[in-house]
């Protein structure tokens, strides 16, 4: 049913931190609910905690168990500006349509994080601007463009000239985007933080559970595993990540690879307000902070998703990522004590995919592809209990696989 994947490789620096145990068990016997989530993800967290709070009955699978896919491989950037700029994306879905997904994804940021406070998860969560800096894709000028065009969306965007940015940060660049209303968090913690609260109203989590077919029927999905059992439920929602279901279309989105390392603790060298810093560059840098002190930087993203090629290359682009660290922020040490590879999701438009799978009306998928990975995870909880209670979510258009 699925293609499998070797997510990740490496060591993520999320290693170091001790997340919460989720509790699973082995499913024995045939089992009914209301929604059965495939993935114990991000994702499937998301969607879980939302719609056991809204009453539902819920079931999760996972082949490998919680927190063991690509959640660990994340570097938690969660911010609410779409990898394609604001006046780009008004080339190909219009200003009305462009504005109205940069809007939802500030909305998103915000709900997430007053969700996190109103469940008490403890998962590091910090406010932090983002840093967005001129690069080969954009530079002073059409960044300039790019925060008229976000002030004008109702967003706020800071520009900064070139004298500003050094100022104010020490980095020398011709320019860059300064935006607050951002998060950095531990996604491992996170997502245990809201299996955790699934499981108090009800939800089961079976693991290790392959789900192996779906039949889709016009009352009920009916999912069999690989040990046998069979879950019959009134929905079924796809969070499966990277590794992408038959079911699901395979058009608008593709698999690639990236590379992230993470420095020793060196809270003295760290540079002002521990901004997010990414670039407009392709491949494009991006930073941030551990509540330790620890940098974190991820990037040289390559269009393919081979993964002895792209292990291969972990020693490589390491010495990459290190040396670019070291330019931009020539005070720090730049030496990784973590380094890992993962895969990645793209879309020509930098949105998710979310919603119901055309021709399958009971089944929902949840692609939350792209550099707002965890952003989009709360767009699409959002979106699915809007749908499963039978209320509108104005934005889900958006993001449907039919437009």
């Amino acid at each position: 049913m699925t293609r499998t994947l070797d997510l990740r490789t490496g060591r993520p620096v999320w290693t170091a931190y001790r997340a919460p145990s989720v509790p699973c068990t082995r499913l024995r016997r045939d089992a009914r609910t209301d929604v059965l989530v495939v993935g114990m993800g991000i994702s499937g967290a998301m969607v879980a905690e939302s719609l056991t709070a809204a009453g539902f009955r819920v079931i999760l699978l996972d082949r490998r168990g919680p927190l063991l896919g690509s959640t660990p491989a994340s570097t938690a950037l969660v911010q609410h500006e779409i990898d394609v700029p604001l006046t780009r994306l008004t080339r190909s879905l219009g200003r009305g349509r462009s504005r109205q997904a940069w809007r939802r994804s500030h909305l998103a940021v915000a709900n997430l994080s007053a969700r996190i406070d109103e469940l008490g998860i403890s998962c590091g969560k910090v406010d932090r601007s983002s840093l967005l800096l001129a690069g080969n894709d954009l530079g002073a000028s059409g960044l300039r463009r790019e925060a008229e065009a976000r002030r004008a969306a109702g967003l706020y965007a800071e520009y900064l000239t070139r004298a500003q940015l050094q100022e104010r940060y020490g980095i020398a660049r011709d320019g860059a985007i300064l935006s607050p209303g951002n998060l950095a968090l531990d996604p491992r913690k996170l997502t245990a933080g809201m299996l955790l609260c699934a499981i108090e109203r009800g939800a089961r989590c079976f693991a290790p559970a392959e789900a192996t077919t779906i039949d889709a029927g016009r009352d009920r999905v009916t999912v069999a595993t690989a040990d046998g059992p069979v879950i019959s439920a009134r929905h079924l929602v796809l969070a499966t990540g990277y590794e992408l279901t038959a079911i699901v279309p395979a058009k608008a989105h593709a698999v690639i690879s990236t590379w992230a390392i993470a420095t020793r603790p060196q809270p003295r060298t760290l540079w002002p307000e521990k901004v997010l810093i990414w670039e407009s560059s392709d491949p494009y840098l991006y930073l941030r902070t551990t509540s330790d002190g620890r940098i974190i930087c991820g990037g040289e993203d390559e269009d393919f998703s081979d993964e002895p090629a792209r292990d291969a290359l972990i020693p490589t682009k390491t010495a990459r990522l290190s040396v670019k660290l070291a330019r931009l922020l020539p005070s720090v040490d730049p030496r990784p004590a973590f380094a890992w590879a993962g895969a990645f999701g793209t879309t020509r438009t930098g949105l998710p995919l979310i919603g119901r799978l055309p021709g399958h009306p009971r089944v929902h998928a949840v692609m939350g592809y792209g550099g707002n990975g965890i952003t989009f995870s709360r767009i699409a909880a959002e979106i699915v209990r809007a749908d499963l209670t039978g209320a509108t979510d104005e934005d889900a258009a958006l993001f449907a696989f039919e437009p």
